[in-house]
């Protein structure tokens, strides 16, 4: 008997269903085991959480104890009564803050404290008055004769208003009333970014631009001026209010290692202090427990700034998406962006990608400072960390001009600006007249806005009786100090601030124009 091909394809199984079970029940099958595969995934992801924490609980009992500097919590305005009380009655608050904490301080400092590098301990070579001025507080520079614009300059974390200084000067040679709020939290004792945070530099940011335009008045140009997360915070205050829909308050933008990504442990920082929650683990706040010698930055770094600066990120990218989506991105005014390749803070390539190639035609110009590329030193260089600049300047025309600075060649340490237009394919070279430093392989996060000759964080003797961090060469066997080694290497100036501040310069009016120019 002979069986047609139909009935013979009929018979088999189907292929989707071995050993004969029906759809359905192979779907609820895999179903299953999708389920219990999840569950376990779950459970081993709950296990490492558990045995982390674990671990970070147990060297919360290891190493240095607190003091005073990471228990005292000064007494400052919330974000609601900064927002509402406005910038004189902050600065009055942070006036009778400071003194209130000076007292709490003097009074807890123990023998073991009181020693030449301990910025609290009023004779130390480290303590903020060696400088003849409090630069930790918010300060106003007002310009010797016409008022012609206003500008605003908004640190970075764990800094202070000492940061902006020499830009803050800049700006009142050129006419400009400098205001320089201090971000809550900063300036004081670590302590205090136990519990400020991102709403309240928000605040601060905000009751500064308040009074920046009180004083333009309508008639004068505002400059916004952020360094690091100083930067996001300068940034998110333009792209909120473009998002709004308000009016426009700020005529340029300048940026300083911009803050716009910060790596991927800042995410979940949070988890680092979770036993924190018990006494007995209260170190476990702390990502850094470190001696406080430098007078206008914290050395100690606390769980919850992390946090709170990833935050300040994750604000910035869902408010820069929302501008994008209304189409509003042309109420964005022009940036002027300075940022070092490499950049152990903050994302170097994001500027690039997540903020410059985002924006509209507005006249934005971005400066790379790039590595030392000279013969000697570039086997040293780290080809994942650097090579992306070479290849910055090429593609398709940008809507904005890139400028890369460094050595003229791999023999030559003269220092030119390779400049690409915006809209351009050709690239315009000039020489800066500066060379590039024997000693320097690169720039660093931190370096941008101080000078060489920065009384602390420059390589040039300042007559001071202080500690010149910027020139300090410590050298010993390895592991034997209580701060790492490259803390201490690390540049802390820029030896081409004299060209950034010449760019800045070329972006505020000129007196007998009204156009960008130069100081009178």
């Amino acid at each position: 008997m002979t069986t047609s091909s139909d009935e013979r394809r009929a018979s088999r199984p189907a292929a989707h269903a071995p050993h004969g079970l029906p759809p359905r029940s192979l779907a609820r099958r895999l179903l299953a085991a999708v389920a219990r595969l999840a569950r376990k995934s779950a459970l081993l992801v709950v296990l490492v959480v558990l045995a982390l924490v674990g671990m970070r609980a147990y060297l919360a009992t290891q190493g240095p104890v607190l003091r005073p500097w990471h228990t005292l919590v000064p007494d400052e305005p919330s974000a609601g009564a900064i927002s509402r009380d406005g910038w004189p009655a902050y600065v009055a608050a942070e006036a009778r803050m400071f003194e209130q904490l000076h007292r709490r301080m003097q009074s807890s400092l123990e023998a073991g404290d009181r020693t030449p590098l301990n910025r609290y301990y009023d004779p130390s070579l480290a303590s903020p008055a060696s400088f003849g001025h409090d630069w930790n507080r918010s300060f106003v520079l007002e310009p010797s004769g016409a008022i012609r614009g206003v500008a605003v300059l908004v640190h970075g974390l764990t800094d202070s208003p000492y940061s902006m200084r020499t830009l803050a000067e800049l700006y009142r040679q050129h006419g400009f009333v400098a205001i320089a709020p201090r971000m809550p939290g900063h300036g004081t004792v670590p302590a205090a970014l136990t519990r400020e945070g991102r709403k309240e530099w928000m605040a601060a940011v905000d009751i500064a631009m308040d009074e920046a335009r009180r004083r333009a008045a309508g008639r004068l140009p505002v400059h916004l001026v952020g360094y690091s997360n100083g930067a996001a915070l300068s940034l998110l205050h333009v792209m909120r209010r473009a998002e709004r829909g308000e009016r426009r308050d700020v005529d340029q933008l300048v940026l300083l290692s911009p803050m716009i990504e910060v790596n991927a442990f800042a995410r979940y920082a949070g988890l680092a202090g979770l036993p924190a929650l018990f006494p007995r683990y209260a170190k476990s706040a702390w990502l850094d427990l470190l001696p406080e010698y430098n007078p206008f930055k914290y050395n100690s770094f606390p769980v919850r700034a992390a946090r709170e600066s990833y935050l300040v990120t994750a604000d910035l990218q869902k408010a820069m998406a929302s501008v994008a989506a209304q189409q509003r991105m042309d109420q964005v005014p022009p940036i002027l962006a300075f940022q070092s390749v490499v950049d152990d803070t903050v994302g170097a390539r994001a500027v690039v990608t997540r903020l410059f190639d985002t924006l509209g035609s507005n006249g934005s110009e971005l400066v790379l400072f790039d590595v030392n590329r000279k013969r000697v030193l570039n086997p040293l260089l780290s080809p994942q960390a650097t090579d992306w600049a070479r290849h910055a300047l090429q593609g398709p025309p940008r809507r904005y001009t890139l400028t890369l600075v460094g050595t003229a060649s791999d023999d030559d340490a003269s220092v030119v600006a390779r400049s690409r237009a915006a809209g351009a394919n050709g690239i315009e070279v000039l020489n800066t007249g500066m060379t590039y430093p024997a000693d320097v392989f690169s720039l660093s996060h931190v370096a941008l806005p101080f000078p060489p000759d920065d009384p602390l964080y420059g390589n040039r003797p300042s007559g001071l009786r202080i500690v010149p961090l910027g020139s300090v060469a410590v050298r010993g066997e390895r592991r034997a100090l209580v701060v790492s080694q490259d803390s201490l290497s690390r540049l802390s100036y820029n030896p081409f601030h004299a060209y950034m501040a010449a760019r800045i310069s070329a972006k505020i009016p000129s007196q007998e124009t009204g156009g960008p120019g130069s100081s009178p």
